[in-house]
């Protein structure tokens, strides 16, 4: 196990700049358009002399709120603090994509392979320690990247409101940041299990490709899928064209970006339901953790395995010397 711990942070030391960085400065970028939006919407408002909260209206209508609408308030505070987290997710997608294609390519490419094979370590944990980097060690840090700006966010929307006669203290109140913080790393482990397939399939191409992993990992999924939707159009085969597009193309190469096991179960995953209990009903963890008693994600588990065991085995007798 400490062997294993050491590999995991032997891979943040070599890709810091994507685990790291990326969703520290991707946060900061986020808030510094944000203040820079707050302060010209302020400027241009004084300009044309518009100052809505000048004589405490603002104020006036908040103490007039029932609590439906107190909660809608909240939920709103709530957006302010998930909306951070929505573009880190996005970075986080690319990151662990472009890592998984190369985490085993580049090492034959450099020969560090060399290295690696000389010392008392498995091939096994080679590739778990790049799979938890991947799925795991990466997603947490953006997640708590996410939570710093979306604290960072809240607390610029409060002070702003401020200025125009609302009481912070009484607008932090209506926001929910340890339920926001609780549901976004309550997410992580349902991410673990729907990223599988894909994060397999690309750590498979990466152990397999003896050059130009991307093109092999896009372009066999893709040319599939043309293939099969030709078929379809020529009436040659009944071939479900759709759920192939669906299931095998976009979820093989995409489970790496949060949010797709959202559309794991029926109904309507993209409804916000907005009430005094549930604020943003769908990142709430009964919803986002729906998705673990479907058979479509424990599919996925079973298919990532087959194809990391595959990663294992190509890379313990791949060999492009």
């Amino acid at each position: 196990m400490k062997t294993f711990l050491w590999l995991v942070k032997r891979e943040f030391w070599e890709h810091r700049g994507g685990f790291l960085w990326a969703p520290v400065i991707t946060g900061g970028v986020f808030l510094l358009l944000n203040l820079m939006g707050i302060i010209t919407a302020e400027v241009i408002g004084a300009r044309h002399g518009i100052n809505f909260g000048a004589s405490g209206e603002l104020h006036k209508v908040m103490s007039q709120m029932d609590a439906g609408d107190m909660s809608k308030v909240g939920m709103a505070l709530d957006v302010a603090m998930y909306s951070s987290m929505a573009i880190i997710t996005v970075v986080l997608g690319f990151v662990v994509f472009f890592y998984c294609l190369g985490a085993l390519y580049d090492d034959r490419r450099d020969r560090s392979i060399l290295f690696w094979k000389s010392l008392p370590i498995s091939d096994t944990s080679t590739v778990l320690s790049k799979l938890v980097s991947a799925t795991v060690l990466a997603p947490v840090i953006a997640v708590l990247a996410g939570i710093v700006a979306g604290f960072a966010q809240l607390v610029i929307v409060a002070i702003t409101l401020s200025f125009h006669g609302v009481n912070v203290w009484q607008l932090l109140t209506l926001a929910h940041p340890f339920r926001v913080m609780g549901n976004l790393l309550g997410y992580i482990p349902v991410y673990v299990l729907w990223a599988l397939p894909s994060a397999g399939w690309l750590l498979l191409c990466s152990a397999w490709a003896r050059t130009k992993p991307f093109l092999w990992a896009v372009v066999l999924p893709v040319a599939s899928g043309l293939l099969i939707s030709w078929f379809g159009i020529m009436g040659l085969f009944n071939l479900p064209t759709s759920w192939f597009w669906k299931e095998i193309v976009v979820r093989g190469l995409f489970s790496v970006f949060p949010g797709g096991s959202f559309t794991a179960y029926n109904g309507s995953p993209h409804a916000l339901t907005i009430n005094g209990e549930s604020g943003l009903d769908i990142m709430n963890l009964s919803r986002s953790w729906a998705a673990i008693g479907t058979p479509n994600l424990w599919i996925g588990v079973v298919v990532g395995a087959g194809l990391i065991a595959g990663a294992i085995w190509f890379r313990r007798w791949r060999d492009d010397s």
